[in-house]
């Protein structure tokens, strides 16, 4: 019998066969294919489109009287806008140096997402009460701003809170301003 010998290279290396070239071209067609089978599984993963809508939420702040606020929804979830009369801005703004659990002062609270200051007449707030989530009121408790009758927690004017078991401030979404009246939430 004939011995067959591989061809090798002046290094002694053996040079690809065809046998070899079969070896690859099936795995990178295995490969190709159990991503084509994979890919529907992760695609389906991604958000729907009435999902990506959700994700943000414009408001024209106009037609919101001074002294009254509205609640909107953003990502299913409640949002206070309150547009603050002077005096509630002033309390907020005198009670700045006051000892408070989750210490901020009212030009934090009213700051936009890209860290420019906002307007400070209108307060936008998630509407849950950091303690169990439930939503509070306002023009309760002594501080002038929200009260959570479930468990009594009281916020001020800038929902920072005060007293209570809630053990954070209300939370502020993430917001710019469009234009002098509309604002983008989310």
């Amino acid at each position: 019998m004939a011995d067959h010998a591989v061809p090798t290279h002046a290094g002694g290396e053996e040079e690809p066969t065809r046998r070899d070239f079969i070896y690859i071209a099936t795995g990178a067609v295995g490969a190709v294919g159990a991503a084509a089978l994979v890919w529907p599984f992760i695609d389906q993963m991604s958000p729907a489109a009435d999902t990506l809508a959700l994700a943000s939420s414009e408001y024209d702040l106009g037609q919101v009287p001074e002294g009254q606020q509205v609640v909107i929804f953003w990502r299913k979830q409640p949002v206070f806008i309150r547009h603050r009369t002077a005096a509630e801005i002033a309390a907020a703004q005198k009670d700045d140096a006051a000892p408070m659990r989750d210490p901020q002062t009212d030009a934090q609270r009213t700051v936009q997402s890209n860290g420019q200051a906002g307007k400070a007449q209108f307060l936008i707030v998630q509407a849950a009460c950091t303690h169990f989530g439930c939503i509070p009121t306002f023009g309760g408790g002594s501080f002038g701003g929200w009260l959570c009758a479930c468990h009594g927690s009281v916020y001020d004017t800038a929902a920072r809170i005060r007293s209570g078991p809630a053990p954070l401030n209300l939370v502020l979404p993430p917001y710019v301003y469009s234009s002098d009246t509309v604002v983008k939430i989310g």
